[in-house]
């Protein structure tokens, strides 16, 4: 079985977390007309097939115990409202332009594969797949059940339900799938979308483990939208839900081709660990699609590249912070200076670092207000932006700093007890300033830097120098940025060139 590296996530794959629809000036004439008349038709006419399902997802648990509930659907709540909730599925995607649902491969039986894979995930209108998989049990967000009648379809799939906000949800979903995959046919096929979020369909993301963590036969299905315009996708930037969905039923029809590959049965090495068993599904599928498998994935809603347990933010905050201080005037020296007014903020504590809009301001020397506050947006939604981020990320992108200094300083700051060496709660706080992500999962790399013994700045440089995953680090996330021709003083030792940390 494979199990050499995927693509790794660097800046030759596209941004798969945006999307946006691009037409001629024709397209949008041609949809502007066509969806004056479509869309209201068409969405109407969908919501009816909505509310007609409602009472017949009421009417599947009416007079059921909770106890009764809790258990799969049998008898005439089976066989006779289950094809009518399927008729009113596939008629309501009818109506919004699924005039065919393409299906190539054979869907596996229960005992075949307990579990369906599908991918990419790209929208909302991905439901279209449940009409060949007869209605396959699906994962929620608990969320969606106080939407109206989506909460009653959910509850007539007997949906497994997730707070992706409580850990203690999390458990539960992960207890209960575990539960129903081995099940030994007790519970229907379920359906998983592994990516766990939307994306553009130009790479696959890092699938999540949930899937694969009973270690049972699972069967990859693809779903592909072939048509002129890709109207379908609905991601974390660009284009709306709601534009989606108005561009898609501006359309005479849309294209859809759900493919079932044959059934993947795991080795014992992939039994033994999800993650592997997920990551060779996930490259198994993207060969299929022509696609690259990429450790992209989304956390906390923000999108991330995965390298060795830590996260990297594909939008660098300071980017974004080295655009708005040029914008506003501030030259080399100016962000030098402003470097060592942060360093200086930096050395009175964690509590000292942490600044409000105004005092931003002031230790960046703008005189533009609003683009403080800008700044604080990007680096925290909280009142208070903790300084020590913005001087680590912005210090090595402008090139007024060499890693292996920022490095020093940063470690100086966390090494709160000076003992020379770092915790494992200490390397992980160290890590989430450098990268401005929070890092939970630094226990890999402080076996690497450590070694068994004391974690010290030494042997920390020489694996985020050396490393051949941690390297990027240094070399790609915080390289400096070519700005008028150089980097500045990128090989320079301490901040101010003598602002050292002893």
């Amino acid at each position: 079985m494979e199990t050499h590296s995927r693509h790794s996530a660097t800046q030759e794959y596209p941004h798969p977390f945006i999307h946006q629809v691009k037409m001629t000036r024709a397209q949008r004439i041609r949809g502007i007309i066509l969806g004056s008349v479509l869309f209201p038709v068409r969405v109407t006419m969908a919501a009816l097939c909505f509310l007609l399902m409602w009472p017949v997802a009421r009417l599947r648990f009416a007079g059921l115990s909770e106890e009764e509930r809790s258990r799969p659907v049998q008898g005439w709540r089976r066989w006779l409202l289950h094809p009518i909730m399927l008729g009113l599925s596939r008629l309501a995607f009818f109506f919004l332009g699924f005039l065919w649902v393409r299906v190539k491969g054979r869907r596996a039986e229960l005992k075949e594969a307990p579990v369906l894979v599908v991918a990419p995930h790209s929208s909302f209108m991905d439901m279209v797949s449940l009409m060949p998989t007869q209605l396959a049990t699906v994962v929620s967000r608990s969320e969606n059940t106080s939407l109206p009648v989506v909460g009653a379809l959910l509850e007539f799939n007997q949906a497994v339900l997730v707070s992706r906000k409580d850990p203690e949800s999390r458990r539960r979903a992960v207890a209960q799938v575990t539960e129903r995959l081995t099940s030994g046919g007790y519970w229907p096929q379920m359906l998983m979308f592994p990516e766990g979020t939307t994306t553009n369909g130009s790479t696959l993301i890092k699938f999540k483990p949930g899937a694969f963590l009973a270690g049972l036969p699972v069967q990859p299905v693809l779903l592909r939208y072939p048509n002129r315009l890709d109207t379908v996708r609905w991601t974390y930037k660009g284009t709306s839900w709601a534009e989606a969905l108005w561009y898609t039923t501006s359309q005479f029809y849309t294209n859809v081709t759900v493919e079932f590959l044959p059934v993947y049965s795991p080795t014992p090495e992939e039994k033994a660990d999800p993650n592997l068993y997920a990551d060779n599904v996930q490259r198994l599928m993207a060969r299929a699609l022509g696609l690259p498998a990429t450790d992209y994935v989304m956390e906390g809603r923000v999108p991330v590249k995965k390298l060795g347990g830590l996260s990297l933010p594909l939008e660098s905050p300071a980017r974004k912070t080295l655009k708005l201080l040029r914008t506003n005037g501030l030259g080399a020296l100016e962000v030098q200076a402003a470097l060592d007014r942060m360093l200086d903020r930096c050395r009175s504590g964690a509590q000292g670092s942490k600044v409000s809009p105004e005092e931003l301001s002031s230790v960046l020397g703008l005189t533009d207000k609003p683009t403080a506050a800008a700044i604080c947006d990007i680096y925290s939604k909280d009142e208070l932006v903790d300084l020590r981020p913005i001087c680590f990320t912005l210090g090595a992108l402008s090139g007024r700093v060499g890693f292996a200094a920022t490095l020093h300083t940063a470690f100086a700051l966390f090494d709160a007890g000076g003992r020379g060496s770092l915790t494992a709660e200490e390397l992980s706080d160290l890590m989430g300033a450098l990268l401005d992500f929070p890092q939970r999962h630094t226990a890999e790399l402080h076996a690497q830097a450590s070694g068994g013994g004391r974690l010290t700045e030494e042997n920390l440089l020489r694996v985020l120098t050396a490393h051949p995953a941690y390297q990027r680090v240094a070399t790609e996330y915080m390289k400096a940025e070519e700005a008028n021709g150089t980097a500045g003083n990128n090989n320079g030792n301490a901040y101010g060139g003598n602002k050292k940390l002893d």
